[in-house]
This record gives structure tokens, sequence and C-alpha cells, in this order.
């Protein structure tokens, strides 16, 4: 799925290259143009097939697909332009955030530096080269504060923007299937919708009542301490009337609603809204006399800033004001956030991150605020994280993310703080054949959400330790040449060592008659890309193959029942495909292997319309056949 926070900026991004039409480029161009990236990579990639492929196509295309956040997309078209002489700074700067959020960080860190020679001045080439190497402090686990836990009112939609008031608790969703699909990436439009906390869960959803919610785009709300009014963000929509800029986009716009009698009405526009450009994702000071906002108003820093703006004691607002290059860039900032300390929290894709928005801190300075610092694994990841809010009494928070394992497009993840210390994982590795110890075996120690944390080597005696974060769950892999890679999940605790044994079979014992027996290699729900719990299996496939030059396989792609049977079909058939891909990337000739799809009609569990999710998660799989020894 597309992420939505693009849609809740609504930023035009203007591509550096010459905008001038061509007859060829007209359609895909206005569809750019309007921010219809996901058509306009669709027209781009037309002109490609017609023999159209000019350096133009190709930066509008990885740009198409880096504003939808399919970096691999946008790297593979980057690649195209990146070693152009007039390529143009932000282009560099874009192939460089692409290669991070795809794990290259080396490759990341050569154009960042490109980027930072091209651009020196630059406040994000600034702080890259003021600490080029500043990744493996993010992203080490023994430096981890919080932990994410996936709420269970996430959808299948895009879901985000939790936030607690009271026992309530509020958040956007696009699960309102009642209204029309919008057309940046077929979900539904976006509306606010509350639910209660009963013992700490979120519970009993439903559509916030009063008349804030339309037929348009609703999302991020702030409300007063007493609770008499909201402010949101929606399209630029108002009595009626739906507006557009001169460039034909509808903007993002800042409304307030009273509380009466448990209904939200009374709607008015905040006096510095604009159809000209976007404000966006409301957030209060802890005293309710300051608002802060995103903004791509004139004037800014970056493609969208953070702003304050006074209220008084009437209600009446003062002049917004831009925060500031200490925390403004000129990439993205937004979803602010202000706790009951005065920290602010938001999001951006410049200051030094791990890929993608990143959340970020600043604490209070006077009427300023101090240099802004990466919360680091768990509240962040690779992918998207924004929308933070976080209670510094209860050490307990909310972010909304598109990382792996979510459940929908954006998920809302509950943010706990953690108590920091370290515990010892011990591990033995033996051959399953001998019980005798293996040396020299790779041990890579996971998190709970996929994330590899780090890697160790068994000594002679078969033997690797590990550091790690108490009070978590891991994972340990363990891979080895001629082996088959096993890896062993490690339950929490608190203090001291805990040791576990993996055992791995020779590599050659993994086929059972005329099949390769893997763990299964399951799929999010109408996703087919390559888990990275999925991608430790195929490399087992990919080392049995070498191993035996002869062999043929064949991969049969299957998915779960809900769906029609043309599209489970289409999408079993793209799961095989990408499954033959990634083990075709990883050397295998491409005529030793090939997939089919079978849709919904080869289930591993039959189960009718009374599947559990686990049920449905058996039948999202692939099978590997031996068609030759």
């Amino acid at each position: 799925m597309n992420k939505i926070y693009t849609i809740l900026l609504l930023i035009a991004v203007s591509t550096t290259m010459a905008t001038a039409q061509n007859s060829k480029t007209k359609k895909a161009d206005q569809y750019y143009d309007r921010l219809q990236y996901t058509d306009a990579a669709e027209a781009y990639e037309k002109l490609l097939k017609k023999g159209e492929g000019s350096t133009y196509v190709f930066e509008r295309l990885g740009n198409s697909y880096y504003f939808i956040n399919d970096t691999k997309k946008a790297e593979t078209y980057y690649k195209r332009v990146i070693k152009k002489k007039d390529v143009e700074p932000e282009t560099v700067y874009n192939y460089a955030q692409s290669l991070k959020s795809n794990g290259k960080f080396e490759e990341h860190n050569t154009y960042m530096k490109q980027f930072a020679q091209m651009n020196p001045s630059d406040s994000r080439a600034v702080e890259f080269m003021k600490n080029p190497d500043y990744l493996p402090k993010i992203v080490d686990e023994s430096m981890q504060k919080y932990t994410a836990s996936n709420l269970e009112l996430n959808s299948k939609y895009s879901d985000f923007g939790g936030m607690v008031v009271g026992n309530e608790f509020y958040f956007t969703s696009a699960r309102n299937t009642t209204r029309k699909k919008y057309g940046w990436n077929e979900e539904p439009f976006l509306d606010i919708y509350k639910a209660s906390l009963v013992g700490g869960v979120e519970k009993n959803e439903s559509l916030l009542n009063g008349d804030v919610n339309t037929k348009y785009h609703e999302s991020t709300v702030a409300i007063t301490a007493d609770g008499k009014r909201m402010y949101f963000d929606r399209n630029d929509y108002y009595n009626g009337k739906y507006k557009k800029s001169e460039e034909g986009i509808n903007e993002l716009n800042i409304y307030y609603a009273e509380n009466v009698d448990g209904q939200w009405k009374d709607i008015k526009p905040v006096p510095f809204n604009d159809h000209q450009y976007s404000s966006s994702h409301p957030a209060l000071s802890a005293d309710g006399n300051t608002l802060y906002f995103t903004s791509d108003r004139p004037g800014g820093k970056g493609k969208a800033d953070i702003y304050k703006v006074s209220i008084a004691a009437d209600g009446s607002f003062g002049t917004p004001v831009n925060l500031g290059e200490n925390i403004n860039t000129e990439g993205k900032e937004g979803f602010p956030f202000i706790d009951s300390n005065g920290t602010l929290y938001f999001s951006s894709d410049a200051h030094l991150g791990m890929g993608g928005l990143d959340i970020f801190a600043a604490e209070a300075n006077g009427d300023n605020f101090k240099k802004p610092k990466n919360l680091g694994l768990g509240v962040n990841s690779s992918e998207d994280d924004f929308a933070y809010s976080y209670n510094p009494t209860t050490m307990e928070g909310y972010v909304s993310s598109n990382r792996k394992g979510g459940k929908g497009s954006d998920d809302i993840y509950k943010i706990k703080k953690l108590d920091i210390c370290d515990v010892i994982i011990n591990v033995i590795v033996v051959d399953a054949s001998n019980d005798e110890p293996i040396a020299n075996v790779q041990l890579d120690l996971f998190d709970n959400l996929e994330n590899k944390l780090k890697s160790q080597t068994t000594g002679a005696n078969g033997i690797g330790s590990i550091t790690a974060a108490c009070n978590q769950n891991h994972v340990v892999q363990a891979f080895k040449e001629g082996y088959e890679s096993n890896a062993e999940t490690v339950a929490s605790f608190k203090e001291g060592e805990k040791s576990i044994r993996i055992a791995l079979r020779p590599i050659d014992q993994i086929v059972e008659g005329e099949m390769v027996k893997l763990n299964p290699i399951l799929f999010d729900f109408d996703k087919h890309n390559i888990k990275p719990q999925a991608a430790f299996e195929l490399d087992k496939l990919v080392q049995l193959m070498n191993k035996n030059p002869e062999m043929v396989i064949k991969v049969e792609g299957h998915t779960d029942n809900r769906g029609t049977d043309a599209y489970n079909m289409d999408l079993s058939d793209r799961r095989a495909k990408n499954t033959v891909q990634y083990v075709i990337s990883k050397g295998i000739a491409k005529n030793r292997i090939s997939g089919q799809g079978f849709g919904e009609s080869r289930p591993a569990v039959t189960c009718g319309d009374n599947c559990t999710e686990a049920q449905h998660q058996q039948n999202r799989r692939s099978d590997f056949i031996v068609v030759k020894k």
C-alpha cells in the first residue's frame, strides 16, 4: 500500500529537472503535477515500453515511486540517472534515502557524500558530514529505550494518529468502506474515529460523533484540556465548497469544532488557512495557549515545516511563526506533538534517521527547543514512522508506521519505555546428525519486529554469546554453509544469562520425496513482498540448489480465501514470481526455477468462511516442488 502520510503532507514536490511538457509525456506529467504518483508511474512505464526511455522519464519514475514509498522501484529508476553529469542534488539525495530504506547503508553513505559535495550548505548535508557513521548508534539495540506492539484495533486499511484524551482514544482510519475510494491509494477517504480505553486496551471504536467527518479526508486531532474544543485537519472543504490551488491541488486546512452535548459541532476554519498551500497536523501545548502545525507555506525552510501560533484567552489567533532551522530542514518535518513537559516530538525525513520518516524529540529550551534526538529502535524503523504521541507520566505512547509485519498500509503501535538493562544469550550450535558442535556458525539477533540487531560467530566449541536488551523477545538465527539454517525464539527475561541450543541439519536433508521442506514462506495480507523471515527460508533453497547444480525447482503460490477468485489467482502468481525473482537474485540461473500461482484453489487448511487469522496466514504460502534432482 502507498504511504498515507504523503497524502496528509500533500506537498507538491516538484522534480528538479526541466518541467516542459511534450506531447509524449503530457498525460503522465499531468498525473505527476496533480500528485497522482501511482497513475503517473503507470503512465511513464507505458512510455518506457514504447521506447521512450529518456532521462526525464526515468527521473520522474524514480520520484513517483519515492513519493509513494516504493523505495525499491525508486532505487531501480534513480540508478538510470544518478551518474549523469547534470543530475540534480535532490535526485542524489532521494536516491541515497532510497538506498538507506532498502538496507544498503554503505551505498547510502557514498551518495550522501556526493550530495554533500554538490550542495555543501544544505543542512541535511551539514548534519550528515558531522556524523557520517551515525547509523550504527541508532540501530544498536543496547541503546534501545522503547518497545512497540501492534494494536488490536488496526485494520487492513490505513490506521494512524493515535492519541489519548482522558479515557478515550482518537485515531484516523480509511476503514469506512461507505466512503468512496481516493485515487491516490485506492483506499476509502479518511475519517476520525474514537475508541474507549478499557483496562489499557483500545476497544469499541466508532466514527466520531458530530459534523467533523465529511466525504473528504479528515485526520490528526488535538483536543483542549477541558475537552471543549477539537482541532483537526481536512481537505480544503468548508460550507459545502471544495477549493483548489492555482495548480489544481486541493490543499489541507485546519479547522476546529466545539463539543456540544457530546457532539462535535460548529465547525470553523482557523484564520491562517489558505487555498494556495497546506496547513495540517494540529497539536496543542499543555497549557493550550500555543497551536503547532505543519505547512508548506511560502517563506519556510523546506518542503514542509513546523510552525506555532499563539491562542489568546478569547480564542483568537496570533501570527504563525516558523520554528526555525534547529527543527526544520530542507526536507519534510511534520506531525508535531507536545507532551506535558513541553518536549516537542515530530517526524522528519531529513534529520539523521534510519530510513523514511523517523520520530525525533526536542526538549523545551525557553521559547524554543534543544537539538532534536532520534528516538531509535522501537519507536523508529527503516520504514515511515510518524504521528507520535507520548505521556511522560505513564511512559507510554503511540506511533504510526508502515513497518514490516503490520496489518495494513499504516498501523498504530503502542509504545512503552524500557528499563535499560542487558542480558546474555549463550547459543550452542550442533550438527543434528551427530550432535557435534559446529564452529564458525553465523548467529544473527533479531527483535520481534524482524529488525536485525547484531551478528556473532560461534567458536571452536560451537558456542557464541550475544548481549541483548532485557525484557524483550528475540530471535536468534544460525547460518552455516552446507547446513540448513535454523532459528530459535528467546523469550524475554530481566537479568542474567540464558542458554539455547540450535541444531542444524545437513542441507540435503531438507529434500523429502519430491518436495523441499522449508518452514512456511508466509506473506502478509494482500502483499507479495519477501519478508525477512521468508528470505531466511529461501536462502536455504539457494544453498541447496548451489550444492546440487542440476536441481530444478517449481514454486507454487497460494492465497487465503479472501478476495475474488480472479484477484487471488493474480496475487498468488505475483507471490510465486516474486519468490522466483528472489532466488534468481541470489545467483541461481533462471532456467532452474519457475513459479505459478494457484490462488485459493489449494488451501493448506480448509476452513471456509470461518478461518481464523492464523489459518488465513497458513494458506498464504509458497510450496517448492523438485522437478529435477
